[in-house]
């Protein structure tokens, strides 16, 4: 290890050392010795076990890295708790209200509120608390372990030691239940002369024994320690380390996925077995069962109330957010049972056991009927037709028919009125009559209008060509505008080759002769024509 002294050395010296560290990490020279005699490791760097120079350090050391001030003022030490100083037997003035300490307020009392506190009845005054007050150093204040009393842990003894009794008794009994069944009806005598044989094997069954599959808490072991002089004990192993890791459980690459960052995994690993022999079935199995699904449902109601302008908060009020959760699903229930009663009593219920009349089904009976040749019933009666949930033979608005029983022009009606109108008041054979009378009168009328209406005389057209359009064969047209219109066409068609002389306000004329028609097919361009390039 380097020394902090600053001496030359020569590029001989600086390789020994060099060798030297090496040798000491590798462990085949000795580690070096500080100044009290205590070794020091070789594998800190240098920049730790050099010293400053103006520590003056005539040999290697770590003390320079320790705290060799220490504060007075700082303590170890931890509250007394529980602690009581004094005991008085009256209320004294500036006292806590409630309990009668010196110690506290009452706005810091931790004990239950009286009715009448220990100022006004002057009873049941509680002692006073020791209150210490001292500084803790670093280590102290992040000691976990400062106040803890060692003797409390025999709480956790007695608990893993009775529930390993409830255990032991338990099996016993399932034994004791298996040995009665095979032995069927035996003698008492029997049984209990082999009582003795039979808790020897059971001291060897319950080491055989899956507790993971007999009882739902962790498994607790208890093994021999022999030490030297011969003396046996216990040891208890609150944490059994032959349990195989959930990421263990499966060690395909295709497998459930687990994320060592949070020790999680979702999936079953093993989703191919018998799920009575598992013990763990991935994260998701506990996270949708149980009370965690119960949450799950409480957030979501709490969430969608709140949407719906209710004052509710899962987390500023969870015991309001949880009685009105229990109040919705009574009231969901309710509304959901009155509504199942109100469709079972007015459509029934195929599903109930209650068998329906014969009558009903298929409308057949065992009634005898006799009927002549002419359908006419002898003997017995008629057989009634089972009618259905709506109403029959009801009349409105003094009709005698029901609505649909007239058919005309794709409308519905009545049958005894002829109207088409739903809500029509009948008005019998008289308004048949009339209306008939109605129709008859609107024919006539328009009968006479059109004989009278006056033909207007058609304006003369005037003979016109449409563009695109092929030329008639009777069309005749005038020489002399014939050559005015092709002198017109070829001014337009010198105006669209000079792009300079083009007028930008143009005014279009919509009547088309048949003589502009001709010259603009003469003058027009035909693709198909051999000579068209040789056009002026």
């Amino acid at each position: 290890m380097a020394s902090s002294s600053v001496s030359f050395k020569s590029r001989e010296d600086h390789r020994k050392q060099l060798e030297l560290e090496e040798a000491r990490k590798a462990g085949l020279a000795p580690a070096e010795v500080d100044e009290d005699g205590k070794e020091i490791n070789p594998h800190i760097p240098q920049y730790m076990s050099s010293a400053p120079w103006y520590l003056n350090a005539e040999r290697p050391s770590l003390k320079h890295q320790r705290k060799w001030k220490s504060d007075p003022n700082y303590t170890k030490s931890w509250y007394d708790r529980g602690a009581k100083i004094y005991q008085a037997d009256r209320y004294r003035k500036g006292a806590c209200q409630n309990c009668g300490a010196m110690t506290h307020d009452k706005k810091s009392c931790m004990e239950r509120p009286r009715k009448v506190g220990a100022k006004w009845t002057n009873m049941h005054i509680a002692p006073d608390e020791k209150v210490e007050s001292f500084e803790l150093d670093y280590d102290g204040k992040r000691d976990r372990w400062n106040g803890y009393d060692a003797s409390t842990y025999s709480r956790v003894i007695e608990q893993y030691d009775a529930r390993e009794e409830a255990r032991r008794k338990f099996l016993k009994e399932q034994q004791l239940k298996k040995l009665e069944e095979k032995n069927g009806q035996q003698n008492d005598e029997d049984v209990a002369s082999d009582d003795a044989e039979d808790e020897d094997d059971l001291k060897v069954d319950e080491a055989k024994v899956d507790e993971s599959k007999q009882m739902d808490f962790a498994k607790v072991e208890k093994r021999v320690r022999t030490t030297g002089g011969g003396s046996t004990g216990t040891v208890r192993n609150l944490r059994i380390r032959e349990d195989t890791a959930k990421y263990l459980l499966n060690l395909d690459v295709n497998s459930s996925y687990y994320d060592p960052k949070t020790r999680s995994m979702r999936e079953d690993p093993l989703p191919d077995s018998d799920p009575n022999e598992k013990f763990y079935l991935g994260d998701n199995h506990n996270r949708m069962n149980g009370q965690a699904l119960d949450f799950k449902q409480l957030n979501i109601h709490a969430w969608e109330a709140f949407e719906k302008g209710q004052d509710i908060h899962m987390q500023a009020a969870p015991s309001q957010a949880e009685l009105l959760f229990k109040n919705y699903k009574i009231i969901k229930d309710k509304l959901k049972h009155k509504t199942k009663d109100s469709i079972m009593e007015k459509y029934g219920n195929a599903a109930s056991e209650e068998e329906l009349p014969r009558e009903l089904l298929l409308g057949q009976s065992e009634r005898e009927i006799e009927y002549d040749r002419a359908g006419r019933i002898i003997k017995g009666q008629e057989a009634a037709l089972p009618k259905s949930k709506y109403e029959e033979d009801v009349f409105i608005n003094n009709h005698t028919t029901v609505w649909g029983s007239w058919w005309k022009d794709f409308q519905w009606g009545y049958k005894c009125c002829k109207q088409t109108i739903r809500n029509s008041y009948c008005t019998g054979l008289a308004g048949i009559e009339a209306a008939e009378a109605a129709t008859e009168l609107m024919k006539t009328n328009m009968a006479r209008k059109e004989a009278t209406q006056d033909k207007t005389p058609e304006p003369e057209q005037k003979q016109l060509a449409t563009w695109g359009t092929d030329v008639p064969d009777e069309l005749v047209l005038d020489k002399k505008l014939l050559d005015e219109a092709l002198k017109k066409e070829e001014g337009r068609k010198k105006e669209e080759r000079d792009e300079r002389k083009r007028k930008y306000n143009v005014k279009w004329n919509d009547e088309v002769t048949a003589e502009d028609m001709e010259a603009f097919r003469m003058k027009r361009i035909h693709h198909e024509d051999p000579m068209k390039d040789f056009l002026h």
